[in-house]
């Protein structure tokens, strides 16, 4: 169970006053808040014990290096992965799509084929566009429907021996749409290709378990999940990360340089140059266990019911429509009301202290899809209240009347 006065008093940032409002943060699809257990912890090491990793002898340096790879073995164990190596630290789920991309630079070659669907992000398309100019391989669509759900039969269809990856979110960011990742899987691994699943906006959500599933790629950003910002997660098989190029290049990441030829450390270093954001992933490490504190499964079945409510009374504003209606779908409901422009209505949500998105939400082909300027987009936490999607409501209808 919930424990929403408790769990409020543990984010501070809630506590405040937008243009002489309660503040409502309903826009946690884009970052979600940091509970003050994390931000202590970002500050201890600030604090306490500030220093490189892996490179030093002093005791400094040991407590950070242990700090830093005990997060690393929490975020193993929270997905299940087979070992901690396999769990690389990246600047997000961005970066994490690049090293990957990048590391199929030399693997495929023209006329291989890459499947992305209709829903992803930005960050799932260009960087799988660039791939395609390196080396000649053709980027396939899988299309989605009306209701925003991923037409599964379509995209059997287009699979075949030519297929060497499919890239997919877990869940759609702009609609809210869990895609069917076993099906997905069962039917990309019978044709021998690869599954890289973009996990920003399941991973805040739901339990996610690696091995179960059988999973080759999976990214995931701290932000999204109650960490700081400038951090992330890569996981990938040991033998499909070994057989990723190398994209940059620097300290700590190598075995042994000299100016003949230099050779490379061993997972997950050799995709860890530089000094990394040592107190972000401390900071990520926490929150995985401060998530972990409250469940998982409670966090996810309060998200359905507050989804369900605020869908409920978002129904009732006359000429409001919903984008995205999937049976199967988090805490994310993207929506117009009439022709009213979602920027004009976002802005006055503001002056009533309530923070949303609105725009394509870097999904722009499915703004395209659906033939519209932008939607509103209002996306929950655990640290939300039906009382808060009332004021919402209320807000907009009276927004509403303003800009008619």
């Amino acid at each position: 169970m919930i424990n929403i006065q408790k769990i409020r008093a543990d984010f501070p940032i809630l506590n405040q006053k937008i243009n002489g409002k309660e503040l409502i943060y309903f826009d946690n699809a884009a970052t979600s808040q940091t509970p003050q257990i994390v931000i202590d912890k970002i500050s201890n090491y600030y604090l306490g014990y500030n220093s490189n990793i892996h490179r030093g002898v002093h005791f400094l340096s040991q407590k950070a290096t242990e700090a830093y790879e005990n997060a690393r073995k929490t975020i193993q164990l929270h997905f299940n992965a087979s070992r901690p190596y396999e769990i690389i630290f990246t600047s997000g789920a961005t970066h994490s799509i690049n090293i990957i991309a990048l590391g199929y630079t030399k693997i495929l070659k023209k006329g291989d084929e890459i499947i992305i669907s209709e829903m992803e992000h930005h960050s799932n398309i260009v960087p799988w566009q660039m791939l395609c100019e390196r080396t000649g391989a053709i980027l396939k669509i899988a299309p989605i429907n009306e209701d925003g759900v991923l037409v599964l039969d379509k995209f059997k269809s287009m699979c075949s021996k030519k297929t060497k990856l499919v890239v997919i979110t877990h869940v759609s960011n702009a609609l809210g749409t869990v895609n069917p990742i076993e099906s997905i899987l069962s039917i990309s691994h019978s044709f021998n290709a690869k599954v890289i699943i973009d996990g920003a906006q399941a991973a805040p959500h739901f339990k996610i378990d690696f091995q179960a599933l059988d999973i080759d790629y999976y990214v995931a950003s701290s932000h999204k999940l109650y960490g700081p910002t400038g951090v992330g997660m890569l996981y990938g098989k040991e033998r499909l990360l070994n057989e990723l190029s190398l994209y940059h290049g620097g300290g700590e990441m190598i075995h042994q340089v000299t100016f003949k030829k230099t050779t490379y450390a061993e997972l997950p270093h050799k995709f860890e140059p530089g000094t990394p954001n040592i107190a972000g992933v401390i900071g990520f490490g926490e929150a995985i266990n401060y998530t972990n504190s409250i469940g998982l499964n409670n966090i996810n079945s309060y998200e359905k019911e507050l989804m369900e409510y605020a869908t409920k009374e978002l129904d009732k504003i006359k000429d409001l429509k919903i984008y995205g209606k999937a049976k199967d779908k988090t805490a994310i409901i993207s929506f117009n009301i009439g022709k009213l422009h979602p920027y004009d209505l976002g802005a006055i949500l503001d002056k009533f202290g309530i923070a949303v998105r609105t725009g394509h939400h870097c999904a722009q082909p499915i703004i395209d899809y659906y033939k519209i300027p932008g939607t509103i987009r209002v996306s929950f936490s655990f640290y939300n209240t039906k009382e808060e999607i009332d004021i919402m409501v209320d807000s907009l209808i009276r927004a509403t009347k303003m800009l008619q």
